[in-house]
């Protein structure tokens, strides 16, 4: 069973255990529940912001028991974490959709990489944003960043294996570089909030470095 941002076992907690979700919706009925519930926190979040959100509203606004809100997530820090999890997997899952899966050439695979991994404006992403970031040291250990480290360099490595047009292959060493290079991009983005052209350009930096990189046959 998968908790919180990640769940390393063996690992000694040192959050609070009430800042992990309890368990992960398995059938359908639970599915759609807990995505209730995800929604309208979101909503309330961008109502009346992190000081203002309580799991009984969240509970009424998506319709549910409180006790089935706890059933899942003892306290809000335990909500957003799930959510969180909830939106990686979620991006995981796009990365594999449209670059992964996708029948197109290597140059248009790795812009839809990096566009997907990199833009902090992504509306597709709500609360990956400068607000969640003042308040991530209360859900999240090393081990769960490590954990995200290490999901998205595997589909960064299924991506680049899918571009089988490619003059030569890059190494992993070398993939793991761009991944920590783009996530760490965007993560810096979110802190310092640069106008929205100074971000496209950086964007666009690093659309062009990687892309110049493979057709250069290392």
């Amino acid at each position: 069973m998968k908790s919180g941002f990640g769940n390393n076992k063996g690992d000694a907690p040192t959050l609070n255990p009430r800042a992990k979700p309890l368990k992960r919706p398995s059938q359908a009925r639970a599915v759609f529940t807990v995505e209730a519930i995800y929604q309208a926190f979101v909503r309330i979040w961008h109502r009346n912001g992190w000081t203002g959100l309580t799991t009984r509203d969240v509970a009424l606004e998506a319709g549910v028991a409180i006790g089935t809100l706890y059933d899942y997530f003892p306290s809000k820090e335990a909500l957003l974490s799930g959510y969180i999890r909830h939106r990686l997997d979620a991006l995981l899952q796009q990365i594999d959709e449209f670059v992964v899966q996708a029948d197109v050439d290597w140059p248009t695979r790795i812009k839809r990489l990096v566009r997907l991994t990199c833009d902090p404006d992504d509306a597709r992403q709500p609360l990956f944003n400068h607000a969640v970031s003042l308040i991530e040291h209360q859900i999240a250990e090393p081990k769960h960043h490590r954990r995200v480290f290490d999901e998205l360099s595997q589909k960064w490595r299924e991506a680049l294996a899918a571009c089988t047009d490619l003059p030569a292959q890059p190494s992993q060493t070398t993939i793991d570089a761009w991944v920590i290079m783009a996530w760490g991009g965007r993560r810096y983005c979110v802190t310092a909030q640069p106008a929205a052209a100074q971000t496209a350009a950086w964007l666009s930096e690093v659309e062009t470095m990687i892309c110049s990189r493979l057709a250069s046959n290392w």
